[in-house]
Formats: structure tokens, C-alpha cells, sequence
């Protein structure tokens, strides 16, 4: 009834640029940035 393997083994690839995205030290920066500014502002907004 277990069909993990199956799912695991039909689940799409990352791209070259996906996996280039991921390993580029800049780009995780920026995302880092994005996701904490967004956090920041609900944050902000929860505490008024």
C-alpha cells in the first residue's frame, strides 16, 4: 500500500538554473532579505 518509492521516483527534476539559484550565495541572500522583510512587516502589523 506504500507507494513512496514510486511518488519519490515520479516527481519532477530542478532545472540546471534551479539548482544554479540554489547554490548562489547572492540569490540565497536576497531571498533571506525578501523573506525576513516579509515577516517583519506582518509582525509589525500583528503588534500595532
Amino acid at each position: 500500500m506504500d507507494d513512496t518509492d514510486a511518488n519519490i521516483a515520479s516527481a519532477p527534476l530542478p532545472t540546471a538554473n534551479t539548482l544554479r539559484a540554489r547554490k548562489n550565495l547572492i540569490i540565497q541572500f536576497g531571498r533571506f532579505l525578501a523573506i525576513n522583510t516579509k515577516m517583519l512587516k506582518i509582525i509589525r502589523k500583528e503588534h500595532r
